[in-house]
């Protein structure tokens, strides 16, 4: 994977900034924005998840183990539909990587412009439910996940994880 370092990104709501006075002023050590880019080929599943986990270990990111076990099944399953789904019209696909305060992004770009839904579970296929999964394991975090369109008629499917599991009671 070409690690095209710290650039622009989408960041969630709010930016991920703790309110005033409860961190001091400019960014903590970990936080940051990285890009890497791979060709849309089966290989870059894996490459991709470890990129990732190597990233968050090398920034000192602290996050859960939950988190980071979510982080990186969203972004096989956000790899795979790019390698699966958008390869013919997207030879080369990014994954970024926004850390802020309290949150992580992960987002996978690719250049086709078919925007995909999440589709009902159906049971009686074997695949197909990669978008639910994404879903699923984003609001179990207390996340947000979309997609959106770029300027260049492609699309970025996002998901960000606060660093903390939330609670469920």
């Amino acid at each position: 994977m070409d690690d095209q370092g710290r650039g622009p990104g989408h960041r969630p709501e709010g930016g991920g900034k703790a309110p005033r006075g409860e961190r001091p002023p400019g960014p903590l050590p970990y936080e940051g924005v990285w890009r890497f880019t791979a060709p849309a080929v089966d290989a870059s599943v894996p490459q991709a998840r470890h990129a990732v986990r190597d990233l968050l270990v090398r920034q000192g990111v602290p996050v859960s183990d939950d988190v980071v076990q979510g982080l990186l099944l969203i972004v096989s399953e956000l790899v795979t539909n790019a390698v699966r789904h958008a390869a013919v019209l997207s030879p080369m696909l990014a994954v970024e990587v926004a850390v802020g305060a309290e949150w992580v992004r992960v987002s996978v770009e690719d250049s086709h412009p078919y925007r995909p839904t999440a589709l009902e579970a159906d049971h009686g296929r074997t695949g197909g439910r990669g978008l639910l999964l994404v879903r699923e394991i984003t609001q179990e975090a207390g996340g947000v996940c979309d997609v959106e369109h770029t300027a260049a008629g492609g699309k970025v499917i996002w998901s960000a994880l606060p660093l903390t599991v939330a609670r469920v009671v």
